[in-house]
């Protein structure tokens, strides 16, 4: 066994296209709803995809100082909301803890796109001067972190982990070995993002990696799917609040599961396309399990990044083929983004909460809208209805542009004294 410090999730925060808290998005998930609809944050006309996975009913100011909202880009909105939820429920204020042991780390994937694409605009029909000297700061990758560092006070080591879509995960990742090499006590991380604006739209549509299923956009994102056309843009912000065994043991409080390894990889390959063979994102797999110290034997859940692009979903599969070989065919597994949508660089820490969530409840999330599995995804994907099922050990998948593959091990609380 390793003598490295045990890192626990003691807090979430969530707030997504399902919910605005744990609890609610918990619950939609669970049920198998969608959170995918037409977009209302723009006028569509002329574009090939015209829905989304939008976060609804969101106010900042129900949440943060009006004047402060008002200087942040939503993503860092959701962020900073997502945090607070996190620290409430840990029973944590990094304030009144050592701030300088409580460390931050957000990513994001694109940042904030949505202040800089309309200051552009302002830009462009009012003139340089009209701009808001609040541009930088608020379309700046790192604001997320930064104002979750200002709204709890925690004073340690803060940054942006950008990764594309791997972006999320990786934070967790990097955030449980800050606490193992002892720079941390307490780090709270995770992802955001609020990309649901013209240029991300019609830029993912130049890829033709969105699904364009207009006509019932509920349907649209269908992992593991023969019918499968493309993914489904999502928003939203997971932060989970990681702690060293020690740090809770003082504080005498409980874990909600243990963070137990995480390994990463590059294909080396494309700039979108995910590697043919799957042996890059396999070895990012084998590398998280030798990190946690389990066997693939021990598996018994797999939440898949699972996107519902062609490409995606097949080298997935063969990946985790070659990682757990026969257990690949007995792990269930499943993709939560058929019903949250694809949160991109927030994606992989709102899956790492759903697999806390499904390790506490013992219920693994259903893979909607699979009704004709692709012949090329021959594995155990949960098909449309939740599992109920005693859990121990999960794995979370993030894979990215750029050739990223980032995957998190996480086990039951177990033996926290």
């Amino acid at each position: 066994m390793t003598d490295k410090p045990r890192v626990f999730i003691t807090g979430i925060g969530i707030i997504s296209p399902l919910g605005l808290d744990v609890s609610t998005t918990w619950s939609e998930l669970t049920q198998g709803h969608s959170g995918i609809d037409l977009i209302t944050a723009f006028d569509t006309e002329g574009f090939d995809t015209r829905f989304a996975a939008q976060v609804k009913g969101f106010d900042p100011e129900d949440y943060l100082d009006r004047k402060l909202a008002r200087r942040m880009d939503r993503f860092a909105q959701f962020a900073a909301v997502a945090a607070q939820e996190a620290c409430r429920n840990a029973g944590i204020s990094p304030a009144e803890e050592d701030p300088y042991r409580v460390g931050v780390i957000i990513g994001s994937g694109i940042g904030g796109i949505i202040t800089l694409s309309q200051q552009y605009e302002v830009l462009r029909e009012r003139g340089p001067r009209r701009v808001t000297p609040f541009l930088i700061p608020m379309m700046l990758g790192d604001m997320a972190s930064a104002q979750v560092s200002m709204v709890t006070g925690a004073m340690g080591a803060n940054y942006c982990v950008v990764s594309s879509c791997s972006s999320g995960a990786d934070a967790l990742g990097q955030g449980w070995e800050m606490i193992r090499r002892g720079q941390a006590d307490v780090v709270l991380a995770g992802g955001s993002e609020a990309p649901i604006s013209p240029i991300a739209v019609a830029g993912f549509n130049s890829l033709r990696a969105l699904s364009r299923y207009n006509g019932d956009p509920q349907l649209a994102s269908r992992p593991f799917d023969r019918d499968r056309d493309g993914f489904v843009m999502g928003e939203g912000s997971a932060v989970l609040v990681l702690e060293s065994e020690q740090h809770l043991q003082k504080r005498r409080a409980p874990a909600l599961a243990e963070l137990r390894g995480y390994g990463a990889t590059s294909d080396a390959h494309h700039v979108t396309e995910p590697n043919p063979t799957g042996r890059s994102a396999a070895e990012a797999i084998l590398l998280a399990l030798q990190a946690a110290e389990v066997d693939a034997s021990e598996i018994d859940y797999l939440n898949a990044h699972g996107t519902s692009t062609p490409l995606n979903d097949s080298q997935e599969t063969k990946a985790i083929k070659l990682a757990l070989g026969e257990d690949a065919y007995r792990v269930p597994i499943s993709s939560s983004k058929s019903m949250t949508g694809h949160l991109l660089g927030a994606g992989g820490a709102l899956e790492a909460a759903f697999c806390v969530l499904a390790l506490q409840h013992g219920l693994i999330p259903p893979t909607i809208n699979l009704h004709n599995q692709d012949p090329e995804c021959d594995l155990d994907y949960t098909p449309l209805k939740a599992r109920a099922q005693q859990l121990n050990v999960v794995v979370s998948n993030s894979f990215g542009f750029g050739g990223h593959n980032s995957v998190l091990v996480l086990s039951s609380a177990n033996g926290t004294g």
